[in-house]
């Protein structure tokens, strides 16, 4: 993407958000300080070198039942929207470049938020690197829980036409206050999200996805094609955006390749090598305002802290990339 190149370096702003109040399975808080220690590991001074700026999550709520069947403990998610939002907003504000290192993916729709709010004028394009469509609504989720769901609040869709559940009033008065949480629903077009590597959706999803028309590059394609035509294609399809947003859940990669230390590992990724080479491709396009790491979890992984160690070399990549 080396049509829009660099003007000048930016600053990094590294944002910890250990919130997992979205997830299925539990261990994700614990991402940004396994990355911090497998930096440590190698004796790397990176995290030394920055200002972090912590979210404070409410984890202890997990502790505790949640009557919110189809979106569970979305009554919870006001405080740490306010908190994602603002530090999003403020790093943008501030000139420096938010590198965000969180737990679960629920909180994507509030970093797409906080982008807005710094910009509220200009085209967000949104590169959505997973497993996972997260495309899903409380009225289409199988599982309730709110990691499936922040492409759907942040496009503005309940995806009526696909209805399994029947989520309560105050679920979806929650609902409806964080789609329209940036001051505008939707926060971004269909046409301006592209997915990369989603592999494992519902039919519920395949249906939105379908219906909006939204581009999902796979693994075979960024294979074949190769990574430098996968990023042509990423620039043509958001050549309208001002700026763009990437999202990266680390279950993206081949967990055989890389590790299970991931909430949801899908067989059959993209390689740590491609997606390096994706990011630093990304990385160099002077749109690039925001990229966040999620769905590190060394709870899980079978390597011995693998997956927070690519991580860290995935997120020290892209900060020489950015820096440079």
């Amino acid at each position: 993407m080396l049509s829009h190149p660099h003007f000048m370096p930016k600053k990094i702003q590294f944002i910890f958000n250990t919130s997992e109040l979205g997830a299925g399975t539990f261990g994700a808080s614990l991402g940004p300080f396994a990355i911090q220690t497998a930096a440590r590991k190698l004796k790397n001074d990176l995290f030394g070198k920055y200002d972090i700026q912590k979210i404070e999550d409410k984890n202890y709520l997990l502790d505790i039942p949640t009557s919110f069947t189809f979106a569970k403990r979305i009554d919870a998610f006001k405080e740490i929207a306010v908190s994602v939002s603002q530090k999003v907003s403020n790093a943008i504000k501030n000139s420096t470049f938010p590198l965000i290192i969180s737990g679960d993916h629920s909180c994507g729709a509030f970093t797409i938020a906080g982008i807005r709010k710094a910009f509220p004028d200009k085209r967000l394009g949104v590169i959505w690197i997973d497993a996972h469509g997260d495309i899903h609504s409380p009225f289409t989720t199988p599982s309730g829980n709110l990691h499936g769901m922040p492409l759907a609040l942040a496009l503005g869709q309940d995806n009526i036409e696909a209805q399994k559940n029947n989520p309560d009033e105050l679920t979806l008065k929650y609902w409806n206050e964080f789609k329209n949480y940036a001051g505008v629903s939707p926060m971004i077009q269909p046409e301006d999200l592209v997915y990369v590597g989603v592999r494992d959706t519902e039919k519920e999803e395949d249906f939105l996805i379908n219906k909006l028309g939204i581009r999902n590059i796979r693994v075979e394609e960024v294979r074949k094609n190769g990574v430098q035509e996968t990023l042509s294609e990423i620039n043509m399809l958001l050549k309208s955006c001002d700026i763009f947003y990437v999202s990266l859940d680390v279950d993206s990669m081949d967990p055989d390749e890389t590790s299970y230390g991931t909430g949801t590992p899908v067989k059959n990724g993209l390689t740590a090598k491609e997606v390096k080479h994706l990011l630093i491709g990304l990385a160099q396009d002077i749109r690039m305002t925001c990229i966040e790491f999620v769905e590190i979890n060394p709870c899980l992984d079978n390597k011995i802290n693998k997956m927070a160690e690519i991580s860290f070399e995935l997120i020290e990549s892209i900060v020489k990339t950015i820096e440079s």
